[in-house]
């Protein structure tokens, strides 16, 4: 399974329109953060994307993506569907699969109603089948199982990848794992890699901080942490010193804590399952 990041940005992007602030103006690549999603390909040669946010067409041509097998959706915000229309090249020949839960479908169905509507000949618009999910969904070699989360008061959800024994775990937007959520991850594979929101060092009411994220996220017994969903308070670099310390305390404070890779994610990132 091969992992790449399309964005590491929360709902404004970095750099954000009319800002001079000094991650902004930045001249790390690093720093520039369109919205947040993911795209995975199966060892098979499955593509599947996670989310679709308002920069997926220059994030497809990015990353070179020439086809889609399935969509999946964390929840119905701007930022995480707006660019749905863009998948319309992959759809002329086939429809194609979006899921989530039965919110995020209803308010995807309303904010794209045209997709459905009868229109004139030659209109374009993606061809799209949305499905509420009920359980996991296989996608070739790809096993997708939904991961009820909160944001804020909001139910949405992660995303548990497993392919051959192995899994990755997707949950950005996050401010809390229910218990049941919980139990369930545990028990899954421990070779994981966990891709999860962290929007800031301060806390926020719908998003986890950087250190709530990387709590969360080592408490479900993860090899290697990615924060995502960043905004432009931090530089990268800034944000992995934060991490290497965050380390560094636990290890004191725990006197065993074993090795766990800890960084922010970054548009383009690529990781190997």
């Amino acid at each position: 399974m091969k992992i790449t990041v399309l964005g590491s940005g929360t709902s404004h992007g970095v750099p954000v329109a009319g800002c001079s602030c000094p991650v902004c103006v930045s001249g790390d690549s690093r720093d520039n953060r369109m919205r947040a999603s993911v795209y995975i390909q199966g060892a098979g040669g499955e593509k599947v994307l996670i989310d679709a946010g308002p920069e997926f067409r220059l994030q497809a041509l990015r990353a070179g993506i020439t086809g889609l097998d399935a969509i999946f959706l964390t929840h119905a915000h701007a930022d995480h569907v707006h660019g749905l229309d863009d998948v319309r090249p992959f759809t002329r020949d086939r429809t194609l699969s979006v899921y989530g839960n039965d919110k995020t479908i209803a308010e995807m169905k309303d904010r794209f109603s045209y997709v459905w509507a009868e229109t004139q000949v030659g209109g374009g618009k993606p061809r799209l089948l949305p499905l509420v999910i009920k359980g996991p969904v296989q996608t070739g070699s790809l096993v997708f199982t939904p991961v009820p989360v909160k944001h804020g008061v909001l139910d949405i959800l992660g995303w548990e990848v497993k392919e051959a024994g192995k899994s990755f775990l997707y949950l950005t937007d996050t401010s809390a794992i229910p218990e049941p959520s919980r139990e369930k991850l545990k028990e899954s594979s421990n070779s994981r890699i966990i891709i999860i929101g962290g929007l800031r060092e301060r806390p926020h009411e719908t998003h986890f901080s950087f250190e709530e994220a990387m709590n969360a996220a080592l408490g479900l017994g993860a090899e290697k942490i990615y924060l995502t969903h960043i905004c432009h308070s931090h530089f990268h670099s800034e944000i992995e010193k934060i991490c290497r310390e965050f380390i560094k305390n636990k290890r004191i404070s725990t006197g065993d804590f074993k090795e766990t890779e800890i960084h922010p994610a970054y548009d383009g990132l690529e990781l190997n399952l």
